[in-house]
């Protein structure tokens, strides 16, 4: 309940919960977040009146009402034509492209003498870039975690069919944090004098373990090139590209502020970026072309990068969504998701059934240590059979709780999570040329092959993860064929 003496005083819905007082308690920090409160009620305030919770911020941000007014007001006053002219709608365009990209490094802290912004139609589409133009050879190794999202983990088909070997380094089970030591090794072990490329994403996806971004120079210091994933990162973190340099940064803008979606970056060294080499030229990434000469010459800046015609009426969205979060500030939004996640994960950890089976397996950190608003679970019934991921899903459903439910594109931390071993992945693949994943559950049927994830963000509230820890205590004392 409230502190205040004066009842009369109508209190939030989230301080109407019989846990605010425990949690305000422990964490009493929350309530230096209360301007985070105020915004949700003026500009997200359809998720109450909708009476959704949301708890999927890792899959996707969610926008605000000015955003979207903001955009609408600036195409519905102004005429814009395609940026790839001189005329007077055209040079408007531009000059809101030319704005967009500044905005990006700045927000970002991105010297504009060290690195330029690629606009792509998402991260995955930014990763694509680096996968298919970096110069790998014969020899030459492309070293990844196995923490990784299937975007950076496609890069390797690249690699491969230029003759480069492609390593996984392990993270450790239960807390899924890097394995310091094979990491280091790993560094050590490459071609001296080659195009080695190392990723890793700055915070999982899907235990939300934040790894370290003192890599990136120890990385460098061996010689390697950088790719950080900065996808599940960027909404409730700063990436200060002042601190640190990584060659390459991959992000989409609906993760950090929900609208638009269609847009993401690359955001590349400038020395770093005039060692790729694109496999093709488009319209729009080259400055002369001839089809009788039969050559072609590129950008030398972001144009060389960005095929065909950008989405250019959504990047001034890109510039308000920017100014958006920093007019919040990253330091609310993190102390907001760190009581909330915190919360929430001593209170799932705690909970039991009444033979004393636990309830959920949480995989990755049990305290916030390092990490961030993304939990992945899953849940047992009380004979310690686990409940399919499916189910839970369907079952939040009904109660408009939206979470998500798989391996989240990350098969790599799925599989060690949840105990899958590579030579049962063998066999299972083995089994058929093709394969659909309701085959592979039923390859896998022995073992959960997928999660529960709940991830909170920049307007979740107090309310939302109370109404979870409920949501999750319906599980107690069931059995799975009774969910």
């Amino acid at each position: 309940m409230s502190n205040k003496s004066n009842d009369s005083v109508e209190k939030p819905a989230c301080e109407s919960s019989p846990y605010f007082s425990e949690f305000i308690k422990r964490f009493p920090e929350y309530g230096n977040t209360k301007s985070i409160d105020d915004l949700r009620k003026t500009e997200y305030s359809r998720l109450d009146r909708l009476g959704q919770v949301y708890l999927d911020y890792t899959g996707g941000g969610l926008y605000s009402e000015k955003q979207v007014k903001d955009h609408s007001t600036l195409l519905l006053d102004h005429v814009f034509g395609n940026p790839h002219s001189t005329n007077p709608t055209s040079k408007a365009m531009t000059d809101l492209v030319v704005k967009a990209r500044n905005r990006v490094l700045e927000f970002f802290n991105a010297s504009p003498e060290e690195y330029v912004c690629i606009f792509t139609q998402n991260a995955s589409g930014a990763l694509k870039l680096v996968g298919e133009s970096y110069p790998f050879s014969h020899g030459d190794t492309y070293l990844l975690t196995f923490d990784n999202h299937n975007s950076v983990n496609g890069i390797r088909e690249f690699a491969r069919s230029k003759g480069a070997a492609v390593h996984y380094t392990p993270v450790l089970p239960p807390e899924m944090r890097i394995d310091e030591e094979k990491l280091e090794n790993f560094l050590d072990f490459k071609k001296t004098g080659g195009n080695n490329l190392f990723a890793f994403p700055a915070q999982s996806n899907f235990s939300g373990v934040k790894h370290s971004l003192t890599w990136i120079e120890r990385a460098h210091e061996k010689g390697w090139d950088v790719l950080l994933d900065g996808a599940a990162f960027t909404p409730t973190n700063q990436l200060d590209l002042s601190k640190v340099h990584p060659d390459f940064v991959t992000l989409s803008f609906y993760k950090i502020f929900g609208y638009p979606t269609g847009v993401g970056a690359l955001i590349a060294r400038q020395s770093a970026m005039s060692r790729l080499h694109r496999p093709w030229f488009a319209g729009g990434t080259i400055t002369v072309a001839s089809v009788q000469g039969d050559t072609y010459y590129l950008h030398k800046g972001a144009e060389g990068f960005e095929d065909g015609t950008l989405n250019y009426l959504s990047l001034p969205a890109v510039t308000i969504g920017l100014d958006h979060i920093a007019s919040i500030g990253y330091g609310a939004i993190q102390t907001r998701v760190n009581c909330l996640t915190g919360w929430l994960l001593e209170k799932l950890n705690g909970l039991s059934h009444s033979n004393g089976n636990p309830v959920v397996k949480i995989y990755g950190p049990l305290e916030m240590r390092d990490r961030g608003g993304t939990i992945a679970c899953n849940f047992f019934d009380q004979r310690g059979h686990f409940i399919d991921h499916l189910k839970v899903e369907s079952r939040a459903n009904t109660r408009n709780i939206s979470i998500r439910t798989g391996c989240f594109c990350n098969p790599g931390g799925g599989e060690l999570a949840l105990g899958i071993s590579a030579d049962e992945l063998t066999s299972c693949f083995a089994l058929r040329p093709n394969m659909e994943y309701d085959d592979f559950r039923q390859c896998i049927d022995d073992k959960s092959n997928g999660a529960v994830r709940i991830s909170v963000g920049l307007v979740t509230n107090f309310d939302d993860v109370s109404r979870f820890y409920d949501f999750a205590r319906e599980f107690v004392d069931k059995d799975s064929d009774q969910i």
